[in-house]
């Protein structure tokens, strides 16, 4: 256990001890470096002192290597040195973590859904890759679905729906907002492209929730939730677009906290600049806003990049613990990141920091953490505590293990397709051309009475015959949002709140 009798953690040794504030976490964390300086390693290390001090954990495992945290780890000759140089009192206290383990894919871990009216208008339309006219279609169809309280579960539930509001332009058009046709094909061409990918396995129900998040131990450790993303990370959109709707959720379930000893839960955001690229302005604004809202929650969030440079500035600003690993320097890109990286630390006398950051041996880094006041600390020279848990993957039947004895098990094993627009929408459907040819059947009847006046009448017949239809199939899907209830009510980033 890493954690000092006043209750901070212990993350790294140099000339000094240096000690991360529990009470300052929920000021967000960075973890930065080039491949294979020890980044995995210290994200292991912070997040397994969270847990002993009783803080729940999210981990994105990108790479497959989080899953040893299940297992107690062993010694080899790297920790040992560090055992002995950084004066770590014996001994060691090898052990496992409880893990619970989440696959979008349900392959390695709980299955992980959510539903299209959770994730909302903003981040689907990322995830869809529309413009931004298209995106305020999307937001149109969402409203006009929330506004008749329909909720749209899955693929076929957002198809009806759009479909529908593309066949009823006219009728919404002055309250809502034009809506084209072309817009409306764009958008289901983009559904299929979804669905190609894997849309009709996360959409849909039971959707995670995630107070099941919230656990802890026998011996009161915060329970460590790995989310398992090998395959999810092949596509960065999917992948990004995930973890910022589970941020969300978070910031939309939690009441406000104020100061806390210690963060409600750790959240670490793998390859976060993924998050960022090619986002438009819109999005970035509102993600500065929840980290910098969802403090005040309880939540300690960390991101872990290659270089400071992949987070925006604004975002960056709201980030107090920095863990800075080794960089390289061989290009004028390169180069630049390397002084931003350096005038990002409160400058230490003793050494010159953009020198040091391209000497950095593996598992050395540059730490800079707030201090009790929120005073960022001078940065350190440090070398960085090794995991109590095993180092290596855990087997794949070990991890089958863990899901199979996981309490979450048997709630989400398996789907279910409850009542909601697809369904909603198909037997309004259903009705209304039930009445259309009642009506139809009525007119053929007066068409019979009226056969020697035929030729005249012809035509006026087929345009009541029509304009009757269309009246039926109208009035009859306007009367849905009397129906069926309550209008549904969404937070920053459009998604559900109940």
């Amino acid at each position: 256990m890493y954690v000092k009798e006043e209750g901070k953690i212990w993350l790294a040794t140099g000339e000094n001890r240096v000690y991360l504030e529990p009470s300052m976490a929920n000021r967000h964390g960075l973890i930065a470096g080039a491949t294979g300086t020890g980044k995995t390693v210290t994200l292991k290390v912070i997040a397994e002192s969270f847990s002993d001090l009783g803080v729940p954990v999210f981990l994105a495992d990108v790479k497959g290597d989080l899953t040893g945290m299940c297992m107690p780890g062993a010694e080899n000759k790297h920790i040992r040195r560090s055992i002995d140089n950084m004066g770590i009192p014996e001994p060691f206290g090898y052990t496992s973590y409880p893990v619970r383990f989440f696959d979008v894919y349900a392959q390695n871990g709980h299955p992980v859904r959510t539903t299209i009216s959770d994730m909302g208008p903003d981040l689907l339309s990322r995830l869809m890759g529309l413009n931004e006219t298209q995106s305020g279609v999307m937001r149109i169809i969402f409203r006009i679905a929330d506004d008749n309280g329909l909720l749209l579960l899955d693929l076929k539930d957002l198809r009806a729906m759009v479909q529908y509001v593309g066949d009823n332009a006219g009728e919404y058009k002055l309250t809502y907002g034009n809506v084209t046709a072309q817009t409306v094909g764009t958008i289901q061409r983009a559904l299929l492209s979804l669905e190609d990918e894997g849309g009709d396995v996360f959409f849909g129900e039971p959707a995670l929730e995630l107070s099941d998040w919230f656990d802890w131990d026998e011996n009161g450790r915060g329970v460590m939730n790995v989310l398992e993303c090998q395959q999810l990370f092949q596509r960065p959109l999917l992948y990004s677009t995930f973890l910022l709707w589970m941020l969300s959720e978070l910031y939309e379930m939690l009441p406000e906290a104020g100061d806390l000893d210690k963060p409600k839960i750790a959240f670490f955001f793998d390859e976060a600049h993924l998050l960022f690229n090619d986002a438009p302005k819109a999005l970035l604004e509102k993600v500065e806003q929840i980290v910098r809202l969802i403090r005040s929650k309880g939540v300690s969030v960390w991101f872990i990049s290659q270089n400071p440079s992949d987070i925006p500035e604004s975002v960056l600003g709201q980030i107090g613990n920095r863990v800075q690993h080794a960089l390289r320097a061989y290009t004028p890109n390169e180069q630049k990141a390397l002084r931003y990286a350096a005038r990002s630390f409160r400058a230490n006398p003793n050494f010159d920091t953009e020198r040091v950051l391209q000497e950095l041996a593996v598992g050395e880094a540059l730490v800079s953490v707030l201090d009790e006041k929120g005073v960022p600390s001078m940065v350190e020279r440090a070398g960085i505590l090794p995991p109590r848990s095993s180092m290596n993957a855990a087997e794949n039947e070990e991890v089958r293990k863990t899901v199979f004895a996981s309490p979450l098990y048997n709630k989400y094993l398996n789907t279910y397709d409850r009542e909601s627009a697809y369904e909603k929408l198909t037997a309004e459907k259903e009705k209304a051309a039930e009445q259309a040819k009642k009506e139809e059947e009525k007119l053929e009847k007066e068409k019979k009475k009226e056969e020697k006046y035929k030729s005249s009448t012809k035509k006026k017949t087929t345009s009541r015959r029509t304009s009757t239809v269309q009246k039926t199939i109208n009035t009859t899907f306007g009367s849905i949002g009397r129906e069926v209830g309550r209008q549904l009510v969404r937070g920053i980033f459009g998604n559900l709140k109940w």
